[in-house]
């Protein structure tokens, strides 16, 4: 069996979400890419790198059988994954409103920066990059691939933990005590918990 994103009718619902999800996200990267700084240490190209990687063994561990989710449960595990999709890339947009300017794709920061604690950032330091991870899994999950899923959400909380560690130095260096009590009443990606 095929999974179900290369399927009729499956397919008409996958890739119109998979496409309004990461279109986005192509912009915001053009964008960081042209404008980069050094502040940056190469975390976007990790992301990029990282999670370019993990693209290109997903789609085609999806086709191994032995890797699949039993075809029983194919239909209900297609459709959490494309609901985590949705989420994940619901959650990435609600993340951009919030910072607003200070949203840049690359890591930047500014003495006078707002410290952002309004919406998904009163519970997470970083829920841009928790939807970022809920988004890459959800395809992996919506191939109906074991294997695939956790290759993405590995791929992605290694490049996301990378970033974090650049983006917290560079904020606390620039903006300093707000930012570290910001920190101090949060959890990186989980809430209550990491």
């Amino acid at each position: 069996m095929k999974p179900l994103p290369f399927v009729w009718p499956y397919a008409l619902i996958f890739w119109p979400v998979f496409l309004w999800a990461y279109l986005r996200e192509s912009v915001i990267v053009r964008r960081a890419q042209r404008a980069q700084e050094s502040t940056d240490s190469r975390s976007l190209q990790v992301i990029m790198f990282g999670q370019g990687i993990a693209f290109l063994a997903a789609f085609p561990l999806a086709s191994i059988r032995a890797l699949r989710i039993a075809p029983v449960h194919a239909l209900a595990v297609f459709s959490l994954g494309v609901a985590m999709v949705l989420a994940g890339a619901l959650l990435r947009r609600h993340c951009f409103r919030m910072l607003g300017a200070s949203f840049t794709g690359d890591v930047r920061a500014r003495a006078d920066q707002e410290v952002v604690s309004r919406g998904a950032y009163r519970v997470l330091r970083h829920p841009s990059y928790t939807a970022g991870i809920i988004l890459n899994t959800g395809v992996g999950i919506a191939l109906g691939s074991w294997a695939s899923a956790v290759v993405l959400a590995v791929a992605s909380l290694v490049v996301y933990l990378y970033r974090i560690g650049v983006e917290e130095r560079a904020l606390v260096a620039t903006i300093g005590e707000p930012y570290r009590q910001f920190m101090l009443g949060r959890k990186r990606l989980i809430p209550f918990v990491y």
